[in-house]
């Protein structure tokens, strides 16, 4: 990207709280805070003020399926970013005092994430969609786990995991990909490849997760099984999203805020996993507008397959394609493609492929994808003041009219 004068480099990690071990839930997010602790060469404060001393910034995520360490910076500091970033995952300190200390932060963000509804509910929606599986489980982990992960399991998953088999390098703006492969090829010094453990298989269920709040709003979600990554009908449900839930002149948000003032925030959601996924509608609405809500948003799934029109298809698709194209003019964007697609596909899949699979994206593929979605069981989540929410069976009843 010569016109910039940055650049987004990171490290991308095939790794998320998915591969936990079973009693070690929350060490992958352990770890990713870890990592910002110190190295024999920088402490704590030496890998924030490197960066900061030239005006870029760092920054780390995990993910259920994916773990990664970021920075921007101008383009003269490529080499410091990513040698900073290759100090960062391949020489830990995990010091016994820094993990003392990141233990109560990370139970501060748990704490933080119960206390926030809107954002705790995903969390009880997926543990109810894939019950008792590793993907179910949340990112923070739990305060229990947290407080009680020993160094060691920290070191375990770092050596098992953080592997190049399992790793991706990734940066856009202005620089030139051999600039990258020179860096890369100073900077990393692992011995070997590694060999990478697959995730277990994630099975969805579906099912009820109710819990009374004292809140102002109750916070609803409403899933179903929903597609891979690999899926061929993935560009039909992200254009199903988008045309139910996706924007303002969306479906739900024309009838359930527009017309009729249920809620002031509304949307649907495609997420796509390795070999699973799920297709939500989330939903914040006054206890007094409950009981009217939830048959509104069953009604619009139920008759969405047979009701469909080309006008709505091709805003969709324009929205979408827009979304990607808009997207490539930013470098940190540019760089998280590249990553998270090397990932997972094992390739960069071309913009102009992208379009082209949203644009071969008709009414039948759309309404195929929506009655097999809609078919499937649901799962059904809230929090807050719960006497208007139906049972999971009237809801089941009502799609299935």
């Amino acid at each position: 990207m010569p016109h910039v004068e940055t650049v987004s480099v990171g490290i991308w990690f095939g790794v998320g709280s998915r591969h936990e071990p079973l009693a070690a839930n929350g060490v992958a997010h352990l770890v990713e805070h870890m990592l910002f602790k110190g190295t024999p060469t920088r402490d704590a404060f030496a890998i924030s003020a490197e960066i900061e001393n030239v005006g870029g910034h760092l920054n780390a995520y995990t993910s259920r399926e994916q773990t990664c360490y970021y920075a921007k910076v101008l383009k003269e500091d490529l080499g410091l970013a990513l040698g900073i970033l290759a100090d960062m995952v391949q020489n830990p300190l995990f010091d016994e005092g820094e993990l003392a200390k990141e233990r109560q932060v990370i139970l501060q963000e748990i704490g933080q994430a119960e206390d926030t509804p809107d954002d705790i509910v995903y969390d009880h929606f997926l543990a109810t969609a894939f019950p008792k599986q590793r993907l179910g489980r949340p990112v923070l982990g739990t305060s229990d786990v947290v407080e009680s992960l020993p160094r060691a399991a920290m070191v375990d998953y770092v050596t098992g995991r953080y592997v190049p088999a399992n790793m991706v390098v990734a940066a856009a703006g202005n620089i030139t990909h051999e600039q990258v492969v020179e860096l890369a090829a100073r900077l990393f010094t692992y011995p070997a490849a590694g060999d990478v453990t697959g995730a277990e298989q994630a099975l969805y269920h579906g099912g009820e997760f109710r819990e009374e709040r004292d809140l102002e709003q109750v916070h609803v979600l409403l899933g179903f099984d929903g597609v891979s990554n690999n899926s061929p009908d993935l560009h039909a449900a992200m254009v199903l999203s988008t045309l139910l839930g996706g924007g303002m002149s969306s479906r739900l948000f024309q009838e359930v805020r527009e017309k009729r003032g249920l809620v002031y925030s509304i949307h649907s959601f495609n997420w796509s996993m390795a070999d699973s996924g799920v297709f939500g509608i989330y939903a914040g609405t006054g206890s007094d507008s409950t009981a009217e809500l939830i048959p509104v948003i069953c009604e619009e799934v139920r008759k969405l397959a047979g009701t469909l029109t080309t006008d709505e298809l091709v805003r969709a698709k324009a929205q979408l394609k827009a979304s990607q194209l808009m997207g490539l003019e930013s470098t940190t964007n540019r760089a998280e493609q590249l990553g998270s697609q090397l990932l997972t596909y094992g390739r960069v899949i071309p913009p102009a492929e992208t379009v082209a699979k949203l644009d071969a994206v008709d009414l039948a593929a759309v309404a195929a994808c929506a009655e097999r979605m809609f078919g499937s069981k649901p799962t059904l989540t809230a929090l807050g003041p719960l006497d208007g929410l139906e049972s999971l069976d009237s809801v089941t009843s009502r799609l299935a009219a």
